[in-house]
């Protein structure tokens, strides 16, 4: 069974960043991923700039475009008609998010007169139409949350709510995610758990990332980017080194679908599915050398 692989992008700000994700986006579309997905801003303030760079996508690609919806900054109604726009626009599926606390504050309130949290936002959508909802799965506990159950449980209502899927915060030991995907089943979350793939393009922006959303920098991962900051080529090598190492060790596990957070920079991305067998249909590995290759731990190895 083939690997399957979606991929992130942020809407830009400026007109170089704007250049820089339509050439990332043009570089990756090749890979035909199962669909591409656009964040709205923290605080949800992208909203306008996410519709733009997702009308670009399906105007211009065949690509299948994926917005994120958040509660906040929007009234209930305000967020469904935002819905029912992407609907009539012909688009099928969303990712549903809470979203991080407004600008100027430290803790998530909820909107007035808006959707409190995800599980109220999933259902929400689904009285709009029957739309593809993916939501967020945090494998090492959301930072909010009081206890590891209360997390599951939460994701547990959000399914129930009518999220077909989950893709999980970033992580790079691939036995945090197993044991969380082991922890889904025991409490009846059946949908896929879709593990969240950041390649590291900094690492001091990742330690950044990792404080913020509650994921653990294993001290392997740190020793092996210890004195690189000025050596951008090497690090780039162990970036996809390390990426294709843990992508491996979940495929061995039975894991065949991956959501890249590509951070609107293909180079490693690529590199890293393409060294997975994940490639354009006229740079495919012939059946018998896949064959040879499948199972290999080589960089280049191709995986059926």
């Amino acid at each position: 069974m083939s690997i399957r692989v979606s991929f992130e992008f942020f809407p830009p700000g400026d007109a170089e960043m704007e250049g820089t994700l339509w050439k990332s986006i043009e570089r990756l579309a090749p890979l035909a991923p199962r669909f591409v997905s656009v964040t709205c801003g923290a605080d949800g303030s992208t909203r306008e700039r996410t519709h733009k760079v997702i009308t670009r996508i399906q105007r211009e690609t065949q690509l299948t475009a994926v917005p994120h919806l958040t509660c906040v900054g929007a009234s209930r109604g305000e967020v469904l008609e935002i819905a029912r726009r992407y609907w009539d626009q012909g688009i099928r599926h969303l990712v549903a998010l809470r979203g991080d606390p407004a600008r100027g504050t430290e803790r998530y309130e909820p909107h007035p007169h808006g959707f409190a949290y995800a599980v109220d936002l999933v259902a929400g959508l689904r009285s709009v139409a029957n739309f593809d909802i993916s939501v967020a799965a945090y494998p090492e506990v959301h930072p909010e949350a009081p206890s590891p159950r209360f997390d599951l449980d939460n994701l547990k209502r959000k399914v129930d709510a009518g999220a077909s899927r989950a893709i999980t915060q970033f992580f790079y030991d691939p036995g945090v995610y197993l044991r969380f995907r082991d922890r889904c089943a025991a409490a009846g979350i059946y949908v896929p758990i879709v593990p969240g793939i950041l390649p590291i393009t900094r690492f001091p922006q990742v330690l950044k990332f990792a404080t913020k959303c509650g994921a653990s920098i294993p001290e392997w991962l740190q020793h092996r980017f210890h004195g690189l900051d000025d050596d951008a080529d090497t690090r780039r090598m162990i970036a996809a080194s390390v990426a294709i190492e843990q992508v491996q060790a979940l495929v061995r596990e039975g894991v065949r679908e991956f959501h890249f957070y590509t951070l609107n920079r293909a180079e490693l991305t690529y590199a890293i599915c393409y060294a997975l067998g994940v490639r354009p249909p006229w740079a495919a590995v012939p059946a018998h050398a896949a064959a040879r290759l499948h199972g290999s731990t080589a960089f280049g190895s191709a995986i059926a």
